[in-house]
């Protein structure tokens, strides 16, 4: 029999996409989903909600904030002793910020959530997931950090300024490359993947009907692409900037 393949995520698991993908993970018998949550409260408020639904795998919390170096810290070590090893890591965490005291700090707290925090916990868990004998990870990024994409006028979302958000997806997939050429001698898989225009909580709750009126598309569509990556439905595509539906992204 094969070893339950483990799962872990960076903040995110508790709402959204993060929460749709852990459903659809967690309903494969011999997965084993580690829900990475910077709020432990909101995180077990999920992981309940969760074990009400039917599923095949088992799933467990871990409190990470991966904007913190001592939380990351705890939480590798946590997870090198109870599990050992991390098949499959899916970066999912991001932020728009809304609320700021000041353009540098609004640009500087978004970039240390959504491509700074990645890398740094990613390249923590590195002796974990050199243990997997299929080693993956997914970089949850953002079409709007395709520096191509901004400077095609005929793009659909040509016209979103986001400096922040859009600077910090760029780095995502630079950290993304980088991850790639660095790890692939030792066998990891790595993607950079854009989910689209989800409904989610992304941009705040009273936005949610919003984007649903706009045409968003739903939060179990978005995970749905990362469960291809996972199941292997996309290893021709290594190192490359998926889009949901599987499209090809310029970086």
């Amino acid at each position: 029999m094969a070893p339950p393949r483990l799962l872990t995520y960076s903040t995110g698991a508790n709402s959204g996409i993060g929460y749709d993908l852990t459903a659809a993970l967690v309903a494969s018998p011999g997965n084993h989903v580690i829900m990475g949550c910077r709020n432990y409260e909101r995180g077990a408020r999920a992981l309940q909600q969760l074990h009400l639904q039917l599923h095949a795998g088992s799933l467990s919390l871990l409190e990470v904030d991966i904007t913190d170096d001592q939380s990351i810290s705890l939480a590798v070590d946590k997870l090198t002793v109870e599990v050992g090893v991390v098949d499959v890591l899916i970066n999912n965490a991001g932020i728009v910020m809304r609320n700021f005291p000041d353009r540098r700090s609004e640009i500087l707290d978004t970039m240390n959530t959504n491509s700074v925090g990645h890398l740094v916990f990613t390249e923590a868990l590195v002796p974990l997931l050199q243990r997997s004998t299929d080693p993956r990870i997914v970089n949850v990024s953002s079409v709007l950090g395709s520096i191509n994409s901004r400077l095609d006028p005929s793009d659909p979302s040509y016209r979103v300024a986001s400096e922040a958000y859009r600077m910090s997806k760029a780095a995502l997939n630079m950290a993304t490359a980088c991850m790639y050429a660095n790890y692939k001698v030792w066998g990891a898989k790595v993607w950079a993947y854009c989910p689209g225009y989800a409904i989610t909580s992304l941009t705040g709750e009273g936005d949610r009907g919003r984007r649903e009126s706009t045409g968003a598309v739903s939060s179990t569509t978005s995970a749905a692409g990362i469960v291809d990556i996972v199941e292997g439905r996309h290893d021709g595509d290594v190192g490359r900037f998926l889009q949901i539906g599987g499209a090809i992204l310029p970086w």
